[in-house]
């Protein structure tokens, strides 16, 4: 870009050289940056490696030769970067106040419709004057705002017709002017604008383990972390994936300033916090205590998880599939498999929440934000609970096309090879036949896992014993597993433990420090399993139907009539709908 100053190209961020690239081809004056833009800006200035802020890279970096460098945002107003630039557009709104009777001298107006009418006036009298200008709009999403046309102010309505203007204005294209919107995500912005030919998105991604390495580099060059922190530079940028330059900053400082060792254990529970607000609650850390160790019956589940967790920790992701669903009744166990699994391959697991919202845009917004987050933390595990009721599908109505842009968002991140073996996607749900076959096609959730309840006692016994280790209850005698088994037939995994919970409190309260055969006694029993054999049958009979390896597949399953089965699960499903 001819107003590259001090620095080469060679130098800039990949995000800087693709903007100046796009500029030097003339076809461009409008570009939107979005992403990580309210972070740090790695800038070289001579021989020194400097971090700044997004606006004073885009001055001094990219804008440092031009004649007239300005910025707006919405709550802030108008503002220049060098006195005499605001001193020239001072003299520039005098003769405007003149010719059009207006008094903007005494006080500029905030609003987008006034300010981007003055500087649509002002913009042009200084093109015809042969200056280099560059503009730099933030927070654009509260000016340009996503939604339909119909339902925008006037105001918006205005000044997205300003902006459209300006994309493919001849004399722009022609003269030296460079205009930037700036956006936390791409799809809070007006559509017609993020659209538009005469527009280039430019995503600034969060810094990689090598770009994060530098700047813990840089933060520690003049100051070392105080003495007992055990992590060294390069693991802490190694952990640290998914966080901000500010965000590193931030943690450096109270370690060093507060004289706190920077340990394994303070920066996983900081990092979790960090990654939990970043997020805006929508992604939660699930902090797994176990391995697949753990998880007693569905032998061959198992074993195909950890085969999948051998080939991670050995690097060949090439191999993994993009992601699992995982199928079966409930109470078979399906978020503990997960999590287990995330334990064994010692990876970070989270689950998405709910990131719908009543409001226009939001929602886009919310999983744009996730999404990128998700990208940047790889290798990660993302756990979908519900995934039928949680993800939507291509063809929603209703909501203004909301769940079906949603459900595009996730297709195509899902659907991205890059990501093989980096973001790992677990879709967990009774009633799999419900999850849009997009989502569950091959290149995507292609890995189809069915769990079922335990039909040998040995089975019933591994999972009696799993569930003391998970809850921590201790049996006292071998005759307490005996009677259990004797007793046990048809629960699931969720049953029993909270068969073994109602034991353990009922020894708890008599100051007991095992569970005996009594209260073992006394609690299966009392127990009743919630009981919904239509329910269970038909979720059972679907996440057959979708299991896509037949080893996983109980015998009386595997040797079935297929069509059989798919005749009674559309006639459970019809009972269901009536």
């Amino acid at each position: 870009m001819a107003t590259v100053q001090n620095t080469h190209l060679e130098s800039l961020p990949r995000w800087a050289r693709e903007l100046s690239e796009k500029y030097y081809s003339r076809t461009l004056t409008m570009f939107v940056l979005y992403g990580n833009v309210r972070d740090l800006v790695p800038m070289q200035r001579g021989n020194a490696r400097e971090f700044v802020s997004l606006q004073k890279f885009l001055h001094h970096a990219l804008f440092g030769a031009r004649d007239l460098v300005i910025y707006y945002d919405r709550g802030g107003g108008l503002s220049f970067a060098e006195p005499e630039m605001q001193a020239d557009f001072r003299r520039a709104l005098s003769g405007y106040d003149s010719f059009h009777g207006t008094n903007y001298s005494s006080g500029l107006p905030r609003n987008p419709d006034g300010v981007l009418n003055l500087l649509d006036s002002y913009l042009r009298t200084r093109i015809n004057d042969g200056k280099k200008i560059a503009l730099v709009i933030d927070f654009a999403e509260t000016i340009v705002p996503a939604g339909d046309i119909s339902g925008m102010s006037a105001e918006d309505r205005n000044s997205l017709v300003i902006l459209k203007r300006w994309a493919q204005n001849p004399a722009f294209l022609h003269a030296d002017v460079t205009i930037c919107l700036v956006a936390e995500n791409l799809s809070e912005l007006n559509q017609g604008i993020v659209r538009n030919p005469g527009v280039a998105s430019i995503a600034i991604p969060l810094p990689d383990e090598s770009e994060r390495l530098e700047f813990i580099r840089s933060q520690l060059a003049g100051c070392a972390l105080p003495p007992g922190s055990d992590v060294s530079e390069a693991t802490l940028a190694a952990l640290c994936a998914g966080l901000k330059r500010v965000q590193l900053q931030s943690l450096i400082s109270h370690s060093i300033e507060n004289r706190r060792p920077l340990t394994m254990e303070f920066l996983r529970q900081v990092k979790k916090e960090l990654i939990e607000a970043e997020s805006g609650g929508l992604l939660e850390f699930v902090e797994s205590r176990f391995d697949l160790s753990m998880v007693a019956g569905n032998e061959a589940a198992k074993k195909k998880l950890k085969d999948a967790a051998a080939a991670l920790r050995a690097g060949k992701t090439g191999v993994l599939p993009m992601g699992y669903v995982i199928s079966g009744p409930v109470g078979t166990g399906k978020t503990f498999l997960t999590t287990c699994f995330a334990g064994e391959v010692g990876i970070p697991a989270v689950t998405l929440k709910n990131f719908r919202s009543m409001w226009q845009g939001v929602t886009e917004g919310n999983l744009e934000r996730v999404l990128n987050l998700l990208k940047a933390m790889s290798p990660i595990v993302v756990i979908v609970d519900e995934a039928d009721a949680q993800l939507g599908t291509r063809h929603a109505t209703g909501d203004s096309g909301v769940s079906s842009r949603v459900f595009g968002q996730i297709a195509a991140f899902m659907g991205n090879t890059e990501l093989r073996g980096k973001v790992i996607w677990f879709l967990l749900t009774c009633r799999p036949d419900l999850l849009p076959v997009d989502l569950k096609r091959q290149g995507r959730a292609e890995e189809h896992i069915a769990l079922f309840y335990p039909e040998t006692d040995e089975e019933r016994l591994a999972l009696f014993r799993a569930m003391q280790k998970k809850t921590g209850v201790r049996i006292a005698t071998p005759e307490a597993e005996e009677y259990f088994l004797s007793h046990c037939a048809g629960l699931s995994g969720a049953d029993i433990e909270a068969v073994l919970i109602r034991a353990s409190m009922k020894s708890a309260l008599e100051n007991e420090n095992t569970v005996g055969l009594d209260d073992l006694k006394h609690a299966l029993e009392d127990f009743i399993p919630p009981s919904y054999p239509t329910e269970i049958e038909l979720q059972n009979l679907v996440a057959v139907l979708e299991c896509t390896s037949s080893s996983l597949l109980p015998e009386k399953y595997r040797r079935a009539d297929r069509g059989e089965l798919i005749r009674r699960a559309r006639e459970l499903a019809a009972l269901e709908r009536a």
